[in-house]
């Protein structure tokens, strides 16, 4: 489903848009599944529904997407020495 989220924290206040968050804790934790593709359709709508209205919610929104994509960024991948995965593996074996 492709959702049409706010593209910026700082458009104009929509006629009832609330400057304060009542579920800020829930709806961070909705953000962060969005934000790292693991949300369902039906978490994708309630959160476009309540950006609609939610000034906080834009705003962690937008933050918790800026950070993820400075991690994904500045994060090196680098290959695990083979040793190490076999040890890895050998240690997790014995405590099975």
């Amino acid at each position: 489903m492709q959702t049409s989220l706010p593209s910026s924290s700082s458009s104009p206040d929509k006629p009832g848009m609330k400057h304060e968050c009542g579920h800020r804790a829930d709806c961070l934790k909705m953000i962060q599944l969005i934000v790292d593709g693991e949300a369902t359709e039906q978490q994708l709508a309630r959160l476009k529904d309540n950006l609609e209205t939610c000034r906080p919610c834009i705003e962690m929104y937008h933050l918790e997407r800026e950070v993820k994509e400075l991690l994904t960024k500045r994060m090196e991948k680098r290959c695990c020495p083979d040793q190490l995965i076999e040890t890895i593996k050998s240690k997790i074996l014995t405590f099975s």
